[in-house]
């Protein structure tokens, strides 16, 4: 049986982004694994279906989306779409994203963290990129860290995307092609767990290895000596760190599975 803190830390973390590079599936094959999904054993890990603006109106209208919006899409959104993720380099861009958010969730993608200030003003989200196709697109763990640092400072919500395959940070090859490049990729339980335990050990949480230095029970989920509550993970989840982007949703409950906490 799983415990009552790890699927608090779970339920509903998985954005599924099968879209989206390394794995870039057809549309169809996306449709299908995410409708599976959504039907499967673990259909409580998921999160909303990721695509792209331009392909929207192809996916089934009973999936929730997350729809990703360049700036000159802006101006055609329709009532249907009610989360957003899109781009902001300066403070002009998220007043051009505010005219058009008609009250919807919007998440904003920002490489400055000195502009989760401006989100909060707007009520945005932030989402941070946390890996790549590459190792040099994979941020330091202290500019996570800063990030998550300042979202918590401001009370801004954030999710998170790419790189983020593997519950533990490890050693893995980067793309799903032959010979792909070996890179240190973050991992999703370090990046959730740092983010309930913000303050404590924020850095050392994501650089952890050691799947054993965390532990779930009912009533807590640990990292050593550091723990947080269930209910507060539950909050934690609700109004802060609320989800990943993954171009696979089969690989992380894989690996879930193998360190036998699923």
């Amino acid at each position: 049986m799983i415990a009552r803190s790890l699927r608090t830390l779970l339920t509903s973390l998985i954005d599924y982004a099968g879209l989206f590079p390394p794995a870039s599936l057809p549309l169809d094959r996306a449709i299908a694994n995410y409708d599976a999904y959504r039907r499967g054993e673990y259909a409580w890990a998921l999160g909303r279906f990721v695509v792209p603006f331009a392909r929207v109106s192809e996916i089934p209208r009973e999936f929730p989306l997350s729809v990703v919006v360049a700036r000159d899409e802006l101006q055609q959104l329709d009532s249907s779409i009610d989360t957003i993720e899109t781009k902001a380099a300066n403070q002009a861009d998220l007043a051009a994203i505010a005219g058009v958010a008609g009250g919807r969730t919007v998440y904003v993608e920002t490489a400055d963290p000195d502009l989760v200030e401006g989100l909060a003003s707007y009520g945005f989200r932030a989402k941070i990129r946390t890996g790549g196709l590459t190792k040099d697109a994979f941020p330091a763990v202290e500019r996570i860290a800063r990030f998550m640092r300042e979202c918590a400072g401001e009370a801004v919500p954030f999710k998170a995307t790419a790189g983020l395959h593997h519950p533990i940070r490890c050693a893995k090859p980067l793309t799903y092609e032959a010979n792909a490049p070996i890179g240190t990729m973050n991992g999703f339980v370090n990046l959730f767990m740092a983010a309930a335990l913000i303050g404590a050990a924020d850095e050392e949480i994501l650089l952890e290895e050691n799947p054993r230095a965390f532990s779930f029970d009912d009533e807590h989920a640990s990292w050593h000596r550091h723990a947080a509550t269930t209910e507060l993970l539950e909050r934690v989840r609700r109004e802060f760190a609320i989800s990943f982007g993954s171009c696979s949703f089969e690989e992380p409950i894989a690996d879930l599975k193998e360190l036998g906490w699923l």
